[in-house]
C-alpha cells in the first residue's frame, strides 16, 4: 500500500490524541484551543485543532462531534480533508488502523460465497471511479429549530463535499453470488458501542446497493482518508444523509430479511409523510428510515449582522445542493422574499455536488434581509417557514441573513 509512513505516523498521533481527548484534556496543551459562538441559546463551543484537522467547532470530544466553520464554505465548492466535519456516535473509536492488514468481511444469509478483501485488492483489482458528492449529517442545523429538539446542538457546518475515489460497491458485490433470496445489505465498521445502542450498522435496499453509484472509497479529495473520516475505507452513498456513510468500513452482510438493528430501527427515522414533518406537540402516526437529503441554499460570502457600504456593488456568493437530482435554479432576494431575482449558477460538478451560485446589489442606507431559494431538476424547493420534527433532522428552510449598509 501507498504512503506507509504517513499512515504509521497518522495511528500513532490518533492513539495518542484521542486517548487524551477521552480524558477530558484534549485542547490544553498540545493543540491551540480558542472559542467560538453560534448564533443561538447555548451555542458556545472551543475549537480545537485535533489530528490531521485545523482548528474545528468541538461540539464533544468523547465521541469526537467536530463541525466544520461556516465561513470556510465560501472558499470553494470542495471542503478540505483537514476541515470536513466528523460525527460519531460510539465512543469507542479505533485509534489505530494498519492499512496493510485491514480487510473487509463479505458474507450473510444470502451471500453464496464469502470473501474477504484488502485495500490493496480494491485499489489493483478494480477499475477506480471518482466523483463530488456531499456528506451531511442528518442533524446538521439542529440547533435552529424551534421549539429545540433533543439531540447534537449543531449549527450549520456538519456537511461536506469531497472528491471521493474508489470502488463501486456492485463491482465488489459481483464475486459474492448474491442469492435470489436477499432483501438488504448492511454495512458495519470498527467503531464500537459503550454506551447504548449498540454496534453502528446500517442496511441498504439490494437495487440500492448494487445501483452502480455507492462506492467503497479510499481516497478523498486525491489522499487517503483522515483517521476521524474513515480511514482506510469508507462507505459512500452519494444523495443519502451521513448516517448511511459507514467509517472504517469492516464488514459487509446481505442478508434476506429487512434489518431491525438499532440504528434503523428505532433510530434515524422520520415521519412518514410527504413534508417528513409533524405539529410541535404531536407525534407521527408512522416513521421511515431517513433517506435522501432535501433541498438546501446558503449564503456563504456574508454572515448574518455584516455591514455593507451604501452605494457600492456587493458580490453575493453561495453554495446550493440537493439528494441527486441536482441544482437546476437559484433565486434571491434582498426584501425578505417580498421579490426574487434569478442568480447565476457557477459550474455543474455533478449532480451530488454542492452548485456555486452568484449575486449582486447595491444597497442605499437600510436594512436587508437576503434570503436564497434552490429548486432542483425535479422541482422540489425549499419552505420559507422551516418545517419540524421531533428528531431535528433535515432542516431545509429558506434561510435569511440580515445586513445593514452604511
Amino acid at each position: 500500500m501507498k504512503n506507509k509512513t504517513p499512515n504509521s505516523t497518522r495511528r500513532r498521533l490518533l492513539a495518542g490524541a484521542v486517548a487524551t481527548a477521552g480524558l477530558g484534556a484534549f485542547g490544553r496543551s498540545a493543540f491551540a484551543q480558542t472559542t467560538f459562538e453560534h448564533p443561538f441559546v447555548n451555542g458556545k463551543r472551543n475549537l480545537v485543532a485535533f489530528p490531521e484537522k485545523r482548528p474545528m467547532i468541538v461540539l464533544t470530544t468523547r465521541p469526537p462531534q467536530l463541525e466544520t466553520p461556516f465561513e470556510l464554505f465560501n472558499d470553494g465548492i470542495v471542503t478540505p480533508n483537514d476541515a470536513f466535519f466528523v460525527r460519531y456516535h460510539n465512543a469507542g473509536i479505533p485509534t489505530s488502523i494498519d492499512g496493510d492488514r485491514h480487510v473487509i468481511k463479505i458474507g450473510g444469509a444470502a451471500c453464496g460465497k464469502p470473501f474477504e478483501i484488502s485495500v490493496a485488492d480494491l485499489r489493483t483489482q478494480f477499475k477506480a471511479v471518482e466523483y463530488l458528492a456531499v456528506n451531511q449529517c442528518s442533524g446538521n442545523s439542529r440547533a435552529f429549530f424551534t421549539p429545540r429538539v433533543t439531540g447534537g446542538q449543531l449549527g450549520n457546518g456538519a456537511m461536506g463535499n469531497a472528491r471521493w475515489t474508489g470502488v463501486p460497491l456492485k463491482d465488489v458485490l459481483a464475486r459474492a453470488e448474491i442469492k435470489s433470496t436477499a432483501r438488504q445489505i448492511t454495512f458495519n465498521g470498527l467503531d464500537t458501542g459503550i454506551y447504548g445502542g449498540g454496534d453502528f450498522v446500517k442496511a441498504l435496499e439490494v437495487n440500492h446497493a448494487m445501483d452502480g453509484e455507492v462506492m467503497l472509497a479510499y481516497q478523498m479529495n486525491g489522499a487517503d482518508i483522515p483517521m476521524l473520516n474513515g480511514y482506510p475505507v469508507k462507505l459512500i452513498v452519494p444523495g443519502y444523509y451521513g448516517t448511511y456513510w459507514v467509517k472504517h468500513l469492516s464488514e459487509i452482510e446481505i442478508i434476506d430479511r429487512v434489518y431491525d438493528g438499532f440504528w434503523m430501527t428505532p433510530a434515524y427515522r422520520v415521519p412518514d409523510n410527504d413534508c417528513a414533518c409533524i405539529e410541535p406537540g404531536t407525534a407521527p402516526a408512522s416513521t421511515r428510515p431517513i433517506t435522501r437529503f432535501n433541498v438546501r441554499s446558503f449564503i456563504t460570502s456574508l454572515a448574518d449582522g455584516a455591514r455593507l457600504r451604501a452605494g457600492q456593488q456587493t458580490s453575493v456568493r453561495g453554495i446550493a445542493f440537493d439528494g441527486g437530482q441536482g441544482i437546476r435554479e437559484v433565486a434571491y432576494s434582498v426584501d425578505g422574499g417580498q421579490s426574487w431575482r434569478g442568480a447565476k449558477l457557477g459550474a455543474d460538478a455533478g449532480r451530488y455536488s454542492f452548485r456555486e451560485f452568484t449575486f449582486g446589489f447595491t444597497p442605499d442606507k437600510g436594512s436587508y434581509d437576503l434570503r436564497v431559494r434552490a429548486w432542483n431538476r425535479s422541482g422540489q424547493s425549499q419552505p420559507m417557514e422551516a418545517l419540524w420534527q421531533p428528531a431535528g433532522y433535515m432542516r431545509n428552510v429558506v434561510e435569511s441573513v440580515k445586513v445593514t449598509a452604511a
